[in-house]
């Protein structure tokens, strides 16, 4: 089965995420920091009326924090009800993949950040893309309701 990712970077790695998880491609626009959010939450957003929290996707991913500029894009993404802003380097490309190509990720060390929130690798042209498993992303992400 053919599906369309969209890639990106985050700290000079290559990542894809399933196109029909993403609402929209957002120019980076600063947050409003929150209380009591796990680290990796960045802030929130108003997206047309709309409260949208924010996550740093390199600090997600176990990275360090991204010090976000104009050239950094927010990825929205909708799993389930749950809308969230994912902060990435830069977008690349909209790419197609075999389902049949895509390889589980390797084992790592317990202490892997970033192999849990896999769904797997693919080769794509002349780079490996990490295919990312929203749900494992977007779950204990947690932002008050009242933000």
């Amino acid at each position: 089965m053919l599906r369309e990712l969209i890639t990106f970077e985050v700290e000079g790695q290559v990542f894809g995420l399933d196109i029909m998880a993403i609402r929209e491609i957002r120019a980076w626009s600063p947050t409003t920091r929150l209380p009591r959010v796990p680290s990796y939450v960045a802030g929130v957003v108003n997206l047309r009326g709309t409260v949208l929290p924010v996550i740093d996707l390199g600090a997600r991913l176990g990275w360090r924090e991204t010090e976000a500029t104009p050239r950094h894009a927010i990825i929205v993404t909708q799993q389930g009800q749950q809308i969230s802003g994912w902060i990435v380097d830069a977008v690349s490309d909209i790419v197609t993949l075999d389902s049949e190509t895509l390889q589980p990720p390797p084992p790592t060390s317990a202490g892997d950040t970033v192999v849990p929130f896999l769904e797997g690798l693919a080769a794509i042209d002349d780079k490996m893309v990490m295919v990312l498993n929203l749900a494992a992303l977007s779950d204990a992400v947690v932002v008050p309701e009242a933000a």
